[in-house]
């Protein structure tokens, strides 16, 4: 009688133990999950995203420092993540840490926005490196699919476009146009429009599982030790002369899309795991201008005194992006332009860059 009570306790122990788990963390439990270029800004939060949902993890970069990389290190759950060191430009660098896993995400990618040549250093390494982490993928039998992290920089940068039409999966950047007219930051608009249609290429001929997510300036808090460009570009409207970069980014791409990391990350595991979700995804919370973004940051933090007038300076988004296909689909954005703010804003007071 006593050995049954006994037995019929740690039943119940389990039992109420399995109710904790949420579904996905279920779901997850035993999965195994690759994410390139997991130091970075997007990568270590999406590391930080699977291990809270019961994923063993492997992390590549291109160098595993203990300087940079100890912001995972010290992650909750850190006990399931294995550090790689990879390079994209090195075959079969990918080949170990993708070895037996489920899912693989291919966040890595070069951002040398100032290079004097970008076909060597971010078009040429972009095209290779995604074809390099596919192979690796072709070789082993267990991963499931494969999320690509692309840009709406693959889909906006194209002339033909029509003014006042609303962008979605539907429309490509055109390279010849990059590549001939050079227009600012041309070299990443290439990298990432090559890489993601090489990548579908390759994905097709060898039957692997390919999703694509588009995120637009992604903007909040960063785990990485310094903040990261993009975070630095969304809050410059805050730093005396230094908006041109967002009047840069409306120009080459029609609008100041926003979206918060929590929000990039999210999507990519929702992706991951729906069964039903395929082809590319644009992610984007808002799509808004220079103008209207400056007059809603002055209206909300007054005492930064942040420019308004810009002149004759189009007030209107040229074309604005739109992620009706991923919300379709069931998905839902945590942050909208206020949350993202609020955030970021406190992010960059703590880290020194803005005053308190």
């Amino acid at each position: 009688m006593i050995y049954m009570d006994k037995r019929s306790s740690r039943k119940r122990m389990k039992r109420e133990a399995r109710q904790r788990m949420t579904t996905a963390e279920i779901r997850g439990a035993r999965r195994t999950a690759c994410v390139t270029g997991g130091n970075g800004f997007v990568g270590s939060l999406l590391v930080k995203q699977l291990l809270d949902r019961g994923y063993n993890v492997n992390a590549t970069m291109r160098d595993p420092d203990e300087a940079k990389v100890s912001h995972l290190l010290n992650l909750p759950g850190s006990e399931r993540l294995k550090l790689f060191r990879a390079d994209l430009t090195t075959e079969g660098s990918f080949d170990e840490p993708i070895n037996d896993c489920d899912l693989v995400f291919h966040v890595a990618t070069p951002r040398l926005f100032d290079s004097e040549d970008p076909m060597s250093d971010m078009i040429e390494p972009a095209v290779e490196g995604t074809l390099n982490v596919l192979r690796s993928c072709a070789k082993t039998k267990t991963v499931k699919r494969v999320v690509l992290t692309s840009s709406t920089s693959a889909i906006c940068r194209n002339p033909e476009i029509e003014e006042g039409r609303v962008v979605t999966e539907e429309n490509w950047s055109d390279t010849e146009f990059l590549l001939s007219e050079k227009p600012p930051n041309w070299g990443y608009g290439v990298s990432k429009t090559l890489a993601e249609q090489e990548a579908w290429k390759f994905a097709k001929q060898n039957q692997i599982d390919l999703i694509s997510v588009a995120p637009v300036l992604v903007t909040g808090p960063s785990l990485t030790p310094q903040p990261p460009p993009s975070a630095i570009l969304a809050l410059s409207l805050f730093t005396a002369g230094k908006e041109s970069g967002l009047k840069t980014l409306q120009e080459v791409v029609g609008s100041v899309s926003l979206v918060h990391v929590v929000d990039v990350c999210r999507a990519h595991i929702f992706v991951a795991e729906k069964e039903s979700a395929y082809g590319r995804y644009i992610c984007s919370a808002t799509s808004t201008t220079v103008p209207e973004l400056a007059m809603f940051l002055s209206n909300r933090y007054p005492q930064y005194k942040l420019p308004t007038d810009f002149g004759d300076f189009p007030s209107k988004p040229k074309y604005p992006v739109s992620s009706e296909k991923l919300i379709r689909e069931g998905f839902t954005f945590k942050f909208g332009i206020e949350e993202m703010y609020d955030e970021s804003v406190e992010y960059f007071k703590a880290k020194g860059l803005l005053p308190v």
